[in-house]
């Protein structure tokens, strides 16, 4: 397989799976099993994270808009700047346990059966949160107690084929907070959250002496950024609609596959 179609596959694999409740770990190990492809580099990660961050920004700027002017001016803008302190609060856990576990994390001791497995359980929790979720609770809804909740759950993405916007959902459903909200408040913890990952895969960028394909980088951050914007944008339109099931069966499935192969 060419560097320019990897690119380009890796670029909508990270669009999609970084939102959608399923394993981002799972699927970006695809392209090496089926085709032996090779790893495009620090660089590239970073691009599309770049890409899946401008996204996520984009789409909910309105939102990102109504917080900066809640601690820029003295208008009423008291939920705007509830919702920035619990994203921020949820944000913490990833961050403080990331760091500590970092060295851990790179040493990328887990093979594809505990990928496989661990994507199996987490549906199957996800799959349980959203049975007994009675949906009664919104966004505003939300305390530093449950915003801690979400975070400390959020951090067992840091295990590969934990979903990390799959757990926040399942933090969410299991508070009592909508589908639809669980899910956006999932997606609004991602702009931190990303931005801690970006920090840290700079870090690692300065330490080492690496060389990048522009043209690559390109098709990386706009195949993520396009793809991950309209998988907010669907997703969110049609959650209620589909539910959890058809990702904790297609979780279930993918699981079964990479344990087969």
């Amino acid at each position: 397989m060419s560097d320019i179609l990897l690119s380009f596959i890796l670029g909508v694999l990270q669009g999609l799976t970084e939102f959608l409740p399923i394993s981002s770990s799972a699927h970006l190990l695809l392209p090496t099993l089926l085709f032996g492809s090779n790893d495009l580099g620090l660089y590239f990660d970073i691009s599309v994270h770049v890409g899946t961050l401008v996204a996520v920004i984009y789409y909910f700027r309105d939102e990102i808009n109504h917080i900066i002017k809640s601690f820029l001016t003295t208008n009423n803008f008291f939920e705007s700047k509830n919702l920035a302190f619990h994203l921020i609060t949820a944000t913490f856990p990833i961050v403080f346990f990331g760091f500590i576990f970092k060295d851990f994390i790179s040493q990328r001791i887990f093979d594809i059966d505990d990928i496989a497995i661990s994507n199996l359980i987490f549906a199957s929790i996800l799959f349980f949160a959203f049975l007994i979720n009675k949906g009664n609770k919104a966004i505003v809804n939300i305390t530093f107690l449950s915003a801690i909740f979400i975070g400390l759950f959020q951090c067992f993405a840091l295990i590969p084929g934990v979903s990390r916007s799959g757990a926040a959902i399942t933090a969410g459903l299991i508070i009592g907070l909508s589908l639809r909200d669980a899910s956006k408040f999932a997606f609004l913890l991602a702009i931190p959250t990303i931005l801690g990952a970006l920090i840290l895969l700079i870090i690692e960028l300065n330490n080492t002496t690496l060389s990048f394909n522009l043209l690559n980088l390109s098709i990386g951050f706009f195949s993520s950024m396009i793809f991950a914007f309209f998988t907010i944008k669907f997703f969110l339109k049609f959650v209620e609609k589909i539910g959890m099931v058809p990702f904790v069966v297609y979780r279930v499935l993918l699981g079964i596959f990479l344990l087969m192969i």
